[in-house]
């Protein structure tokens, strides 16, 4: 299981035409793109249908083989400058056209490693990212000075997979964990989930909303460690914002233990006060740790029994959107189901089920987030078997092409022969006008035809590459929530690197492309 054996790495190291918020000037200060999450760049005119076969690999940032070995931080680019986060537990400002550096932050010291897990945000002259021991950073946007951080969960495996988003003063971010993936003889489990709102100057905690209740001690495990329920319902995905209405969007995961909170849920919070305005619980049971999937789980997974052991998070980014003048909020779910809501009131509107759902690692569904053009949802599954590129009607779900991973990625290129491979997409997809971008677990990276979903280029990242730092690297398996693809003023970003599956003597890479 990718998503499960990354989690568990972590752990021991312990509609309108277009949204509403593009920015004319083509940057992408945020993992979202948008307050909407359209991950779409209305913007983009240098690169299209019609030339992207011709993108070259302009440079190359490689890192040191070590530390957390995945990387984690989709860029965000402003300007002529390109930020991001690197899995050896820096955080980098490079020019966004050659790779030449502006400035580097080195994260201060903590009780495990620390390297950025999430993609920055730029906003306000400062740059907004978490890392993965919980704590949350601002840093000055031209200098790199630290600005503030605060912790924002002292749990054990805490960690920020959540990408801020800036909104009227306040700095929005989710806080997950990977404390159901420690070892049988840990107490699991005391995290609880929840999503915040600081001060943009201060990083003062404005309010907090927890989605699960404080665990209590219930008794023991089989080998006589301390068990706590209910807990987890981490937020593991990015929130969106309407600004019309103040209403902010997001999704959350599964129990650990015990039972109750908002698991799998998509909520509407006061963007302003964190009140609940609505919530829809997509899943009526879902509880799960990592020993769900071992030999011998009697007693230690959870859900066994009643059969709850599913994995279905929302770990995916909503997109907002209005058909025929309502108000829409969709997000995908692991159990590989698309579902769209009433902005206003939570209503179902439609769902299509486009993943194989997969109980007991919910690998088979929908990963971090999709896509939206003002015409068209571009969704992706992951293990479906294969998994899928799919273009789906906003007003009726209705598939509108489908394309499924190639069936020769495993064996050609960088993956043939190499273990862990398989026809699957685990990361967020993009798109520009014309054109969707989506990397694969094979270490392909793919642009699409947005109106037909044919395949127009094609760069194998699992080959030897000389990074602008000096250093050689090769990317890897293409997934999480750091790989997808930034297209900003006629470049194309993506990281590459997501396990250690690969064979690899070098460090994973960021790579730059150009006409």
């Amino acid at each position: 299981m990718l998503k499960t054996t990354a989690l568990l790495t972590a752990a021991l190291a312990v509609l309108t035409a277009a949204p509403a918020t593009a920015h004319a000037n083509g940057d992408w200060a945020g993992w979202q793109k948008d307050l909407r999450g359209s991950r779409h760049n209305a913007a983009e005119w240098r690169i299209n249908q019609h030339n992207v076969g011709k993108l070259k690999l302009k440079w190359a940032m490689a890192y040191e083989r070590g530390g957390a070995y995945i990387v984690r931080s989709q860029p965000a680019v402003v300007g002529d400058t390109i930020y991001f986060g690197a899995p050896d537990g820096k955080f980098y400002a490079r020019n966004a056209r050659t790779g030449k550096a502006k400035w580097e932050f080195t994260l201060p010291p903590a009780s495990r490693f620390a390297y950025n897990s999430d993609g920055p945000t730029v906003a306000n002259g400062k740059v907004f990212f978490g890392d993965s021991t919980g704590r949350l950073f601002a840093l000055d946007q031209r200098t790199g000075r630290q600005r503030w951080q605060t912790q924002m969960d002292n749990t054990v495996a805490a960690q920020t997979t959540s990408s801020p988003i800036v909104h009227n003063g306040l700095v929005y971010v989710g806080t997950s964990s990977s404390e159901n993936v420690l070892p049988r003889d840990y107490a699991c489990c005391t995290f609880r989930g929840h999503i915040d709102a600081y001060d943009i100057d201060t990083g003062a905690l404005v309010w907090r909303h927890y989605t699960v209740p404080e665990p209590v001690e219930v008794g023991t495990w089989p080998n006589g460690a301390k068990r706590f329920e209910p807990s987890g319902v981490g937020v593991w995905s990015s929130p969106v914002i309407d600004r019309k209405t103040g209403t902010l969007y997001v999704g959350t995961g599964q129990n650990y233990t015990g039972k109750g909170g908002e698991f799998d849920s998509l909520l509407a919070l006061n963007a302003r006060t964190g009140a609940v305005k609505w919530t829809n619980q997509v899943t009526d049971a879902d509880t799960w740790r990592w020993a769900c999937n071992e030999p011998d789980p009697e007693g230690y997974c959870p859900g066994l029994k009643d059969n709850t052991n599913l994995d279905y998070d929302i770990g995916a980014t909503p997109n907002l959107f209005e058909v025929n003048g309502r108000q829409l909020v969709g997000v995908g779910q692991k159990s590989g189901v698309y579902h769209v809501f009433d902005a206003r009131t939570g209503q179902v509107v439609w769902r299509r089920q486009l993943g194989v759902p997969w109980p007991s690692g919910g690998i088979g569904g929908i990963q971090w987030g999709s896509s939206y053009d003002g015409e068209r949802l571009y969704i992706a599954t992951y293990a479906a078997d294969p998994g899928k590129l799919f273009a789906v009607d906003p007003a009726t779900g209705g598939v509108l092409w489908e394309t499924p991973a190639p069936a020769d990625g495993c064996s050609t290129g960088g993956a043939a022969g190499q273990p862990g491979c398989a026809p699957a997409h685990g990361v967020p997809v993009s798109s520009t006008p014309g054109v969707v971008w989506l990397g694969a677990q094979d270490g392909k990276f793919r642009a699409y035809d947005s109106k037909t979903g044919r395949i127009l280029w094609t760069h194998d990242t699992i080959q030897d590459v000389r990074g602008v730092n000096g250093l050689t690297g090769r990317g890897g398996a293409m997934a999480g929530p750091g790989t997808g693809a930034v297209v900003s003023n006629g470049m194309v970003y993506v990281q590459s690197g997501y396990v250690s599956d690969y064979v690899n003597p070098h460090g994973h890479v960021l790579l730059a492309f150009g006409l």
